[in-house]
């Protein structure tokens, strides 16, 4: 079973930057396409974006496209969520998970999960 690690959440100011990254120690990333998902409070969990195995294609929703990118990096085996322009509505946990469908225009539901990660935008 794949394990993932949510890392790099926090307290922002409203206009400020933060970046996640999601490791998985022991398995070998590149074999999976993986989405970030977000949950606030009172609120069901929203696909947030998604990154193919191959790296090819990304995918964002509406509320973040423009502000948000999702890379991976082979060598450290981690994705990265890379969060600009945060917004108070962007508070949430984020989870990393994997999926099995992420292309340009979709993302698909998670399969396995991190524990999340807190991100706190506000003044």
């Amino acid at each position: 079973q794949v394990q993932l690690v949510e890392s790099g959440g926090g307290l922002v100011q409203p206009g400020g930057s933060l970046r996640l990254s999601c490791a998985a120690p022991g398995f070998t990333l590149d074999h999976y396409n993986i989405g970030w998902y977000r949950q606030a409070p009172g609120k069901e969990r929203e696909g947030v974006s998604c990154i193919s195995s191959s790296g090819d294609s990304t995918y964002h929703t509406d509320s973040v496209r423009g502000r948000f990118t999702t890379s991976r990096d082979t060598s450290k085996n981690t994705v990265y969520l890379q969060m600009n322009s945060l917004r108070p509505e962007d508070t949430a946990v984020y989870y990393c998970a994997t999926t099995l469908l992420c292309g340009s225009y979709y993302l698909g539901p998670g399969d396995y999960w991190g524990q999340g990660t807190q991100v706190t935008v506000s003044s």
